[in-house]
């Protein structure tokens, strides 16, 4: 049996917005009221569904064919959703008693101070738990080995899926009050929402208007075509400039520290109490629209970059040379040769533990 080496839990066995205004105001609803969870896997419904499946399915836009068809029998899906439909799995996972080790990789606590200075360090910031950069590099590692059962490469790829949105979200890239988790903020009237679950979840709703699989796909659109002639056209190319999959750690370290940026910049520019002063409806919310769009756009370029690649080097080259499995017989894939070295716990990391690693969502 091959064992699922997460980095949280080595060795465990493991089988008024751009968009909304097109629609009536009679077709429009409270998106607070009730989270509408994408389907996944196992039915389980999950947090930040629609920024999820809005990151695959631009993804999906951008895969090669084989490396679609690929992806499509790994995940024994060939629907028009393939990456959409498990893109919120892992959250789902976590929140199972066996999936509960998985955690901490759905983030990275940097240890900065925002809003004076921002910046991602991964020896500081990843714990010996793992977190989302070194689950990138892992989970890359699995997902092209060929060593793997079925069932364990497709839990490899929906992590992946999974972790290259959470890292392009700036508050998963944030150690200051648990990622924003304990700063409660008043948002379109709610006056005991929390920052994080704002941006994960709320804020991307209100703009939509849904978190149905069909407002995923709605958004994509509009970003696929920003991406493709609007006001992405010329910066695209520099979202993946230099990631290398030979180099997760690197990439996903760059990818963090570009999200993490824009905790100074954007999330919270004037600092936590400036967000606790009236409602961050509709003036905060128009000023970070721009930075949420922007980062769900580049999650989504990105993964489909980094599958493909995945694809060229590992199964295509498989595939075209015969490489044996004997040669890849002394690859550790337990995932601990991409730990950070041990250090002791900060306060802040505590905090985590202590909260379980959980988001908090109202609903």
């Amino acid at each position: 049996m091959v064992t699922s080496a997460g980095q949280g839990g080595l060795f465990r066995t493991t089988v008024v917005s751009k968009i909304s205004r097109h629609r009536s105001n009679l077709e429009m609803f409270d998106s607070r009221s009730v989270l509408l969870g994408l389907a996944t896997l196992n039915g389980v419904q999950a947090w930040g569904t629609l920024g999820h499946a809005t990151v695959a399915y631009i993804a999906q836009n951008y895969l090669d064919d084989a490396t679609a068809t690929w992806a499509k029998g790994v995940l024994g899906d060939t629907s028009d959703s393939y990456l959409a439909n498990i893109a919120s799995w892992a959250d789902s996972y976590r929140s199972t008693s066996a999936g509960k080790w998985s955690a901490p990789l759905h983030f990275i606590d940097a240890e900065d101070s925002p809003p004076t200075s921002c910046n991602v360090d991964y020896e500081r910031d990843c714990g010996s738990s793992g977190c989302s950069v070194s689950a990138i590099a892992n989970y890359t590692q699995r997902v092209g080995d060929g060593r793997l059962s079925k069932a364990n490469t497709a839990e490899a790829l929906k992590f992946l899926v999974h972790f290259l949105g959470d890292v392009t979200q700036p508050l998963h890239d944030e150690a200051l009050d648990r990622g924003g988790n304990e700063i409660t903020v008043t948002f379109d009237g709610y006056d005991s929402d929390n920052l994080h679950s704002d941006w994960d979840t709320y804020i991307p709703q209100k703009l939509v208007g849904g978190s149905t699989l069909s407002d995923a796909q709605t958004w994509a659109n509009e970003l696929i075509s920003q991406i493709d002639s609007g006001s992405y056209k010329s910066v695209a190319a520099n979202w993946i400039k230099g990631d290398d999959i030979s180099d997760p750690i690197t990439s996903a370290t760059t990818w963090a520290s570009d999200a993490n940026a824009f905790v100074c910049s954007v999330v919270m520019p004037n600092g936590v109490a400036a967000l606790q002063q009236g409602d961050l409806y509709p003036d905060y919310y128009n000023s970070v629209i721009p930075t949420i769009e922007l980062q769900i756009a580049k999650g989504g370029y990105r993964l489909a970059n980094w599958l493909n690649s995945i694809y060229s080097a590992h199964i295509a080259k498989r595939k075209r040379d015969g490489e044996t499995m004997i040669k890849k017989k002394d690859v550790d894939l337990s995932g601990r040769s991409f730990l950070p070295p041990p250090i002791p716990l900060s306060e802040q990391k505590k905090k985590r533990a202590a909260a379980g690693y959980g988001c908090m969502h109202r609903h």
